[in-house]
């Protein structure tokens, strides 16, 4: 084979090549666009969500007021 004839074997490969990956790019592109339209279409057929009430306080005792602030005095004072 000459050099002519191996620029033009490597020339077709190339294009061959970038044909490919430029097909398979399109089609993604147009999935991917399909899927967002039937993603939305879906979302609007949902019912919307409830907001949730906000959580009530619970009443807690002196005891855990204090044990949690010893843990918290005793937790500082070693990572000083």
């Amino acid at each position: 084979m000459s050099i002519v004839d191996l620029i033009n074997k490597g020339v077709e490969l190339m294009f061959l090549g970038m044909g490919t990956v430029f097909i398979f790019l399109a089609i993604l592109v147009v999935v991917v666009s399909q899927m967002s339209k039937l993603a939305k279409a879906l979302e609007k057929n949902q019912p919307q969500p409830t907001t949730a009430k906000p959580a009530t306080v619970v009443a807690t005792n002196n005891d855990h007021i204090a044990a949690i602030a010893a843990a918290v005095h005793q937790y500082r004072a070693k990572h000083q």
